[in-house]
């Protein structure tokens, strides 16, 4: 061996076998990470579920308490059971984010209504109700920025070259963000 020199084919070959090596290497760990941010998405999402799940459990018992003060109320508490019930029937973001819609619109009318009745405001049952309802209310505004923080990786690495070429193989699509919408931004109008 101390003076042969290696063929131009076996050189070639060597070069090939160590590009295959790294592209093959470069796919794997691409696979890897894209199936890796698809499943934090999924995640993320089942902690916006959860969170909703909670709100979905604390609406009746605070629209029973406000029932006993405002029965006249009728139309509201109609609109937050059709709010609940689409928001149940809900599947997927974009359904979840209509229905969220729906049921921010529905406590909004239902919080302009206890403006109108001091005693109910003053109602330990009911304090202690909303606040629950605003630390879940919170608790859906974090897990909401996680999940589209998520999404916003998760979109970016897919479109980007030479990744985009792994997603789309893989048959990787962007994900929706859960957004809301225009009307939910603004503040109830409270009249006295």
């Amino acid at each position: 061996m101390s003076g042969k020199k290696l063929s131009p084919l076996i050189l070639v070959l060597i070069v090939l076998a160590v590009l295959v090596v790294i592209g093959g290497s470069w796919f794997v760990s691409t696979r890897n990470r894209l199936v890796s941010s698809q499943q934090d998405i999924e995640a993320a999402w089942a902690e916006i579920d959860n969170q909703l799940q909670r709100r979905f459990d604390l609406i009746p018992n605070l629209v029973e308490t406000v029932k006993g003060y405002a029965a006249q109320e009728e139309s509201i508490f109609t609109q937050i059971a059709e709010a609940r019930s689409r928001m149940a029937g809900a599947s997927g973001v974009e359904e979840t984010a209509e229905a969220y819609n729906g049921m921010e619109s529905a406590l909004s009318r239902l919080l302009v209504v206890v403006e109108q009745y001091p005693d109910l405001k003053s109602n330990e049952n009911f304090i202690r109700l909303q606040d629950e309802l605003a630390g879940t209310e919170n608790r859906i505004a974090v897990a909401r920025k996680r999940y589209n923080d998520q999404v916003l990786i998760f979109n970016r690495a897919i479109i980007m070259f030479p990744a985009n070429l792994v997603a789309g193989g893989l048959g990787l699509a962007k994900q929706d963000y859960f957004e809301i919408d225009n009307a939910a931004r603004a503040a109830p109008k409270v009249e006295f």
